[in-house]
């Protein structure tokens, strides 16, 4: 049995760290789910999700010694995936990873078991929750409201999560699909 590799994405300040988080809370006693630690070359305490911080260099050598399964740059950063989320598929784990919209083609043609699960959230939500956050200065928020505003990730294996209420109810819908999809 193959396991389904969760793609979520959405653009910035849609909440996708927070349900990542509380779905990885909620299955952490099922261990048939796994949710991968990205690498991303970002200091390990510049807030947002637990990563593993790596060096450019070290992350380029990653990439070339095929220690990666998924990897793109975004924002200056380059993130990626590590590459045992291929055996884990292949023993029937379901992993569930934040990536970006940009590697979906790559990744579909790599992984034959394969659900993308694309947040969403009303402009406003998003530019509040940006703010909140505190990284991003006005500009690049304005920025970031307009690409989500330009976003739109299409497909038979898509799967659209809106998510404006609470955090316990985005958190509870997405567990929904990882169950049932």
């Amino acid at each position: 049995m193959t396991g389904t590799l969760f793609l979520i994405v959405g653009p910035s300040g849609v909440g996708k760290d927070s349900l990542l988080d509380g779905a990885k809370a909620e299955l952490s006693n099922d261990p048939i789910y796994h949710f991968p630690q990205r690498f991303i070359t970002r200091p390990q305490d510049a807030g947002g999700e637990d990563h593993i911080a790596i060096e450019p260099s070290e992350f380029e050598l990653k990439r070339q010694r095929g220690e990666l399964a998924l990897f793109w740059n975004a924002h200056g950063l380059s993130y990626g995936v590590p590459a045992d989320i291929a055996a884990r598929l292949e023993r029937g784990q379901q992993v569930v990873v934040n990536v970006s919209r940009a590697i979906l083609d790559e990744a579909r043609q790599r992984f034959s078991s394969l659900v993308v699960v694309s947040i969403t959230a009303p402009s406003t939500v998003i530019e509040q929750r940006l703010i909140a956050r505190g990284r991003e200065t006005a500009s690049e928020i304005a920025d970031r409201i307009a690409r989500a505003a330009a976003y739109d990730v299409t497909g038979p294996d898509v799967i659209l999560l809106s998510n404006d209420a609470s955090l316990d109810a985005g958190v509870s819908k997405l567990v929904e699909i990882l169950e049932t999809s």
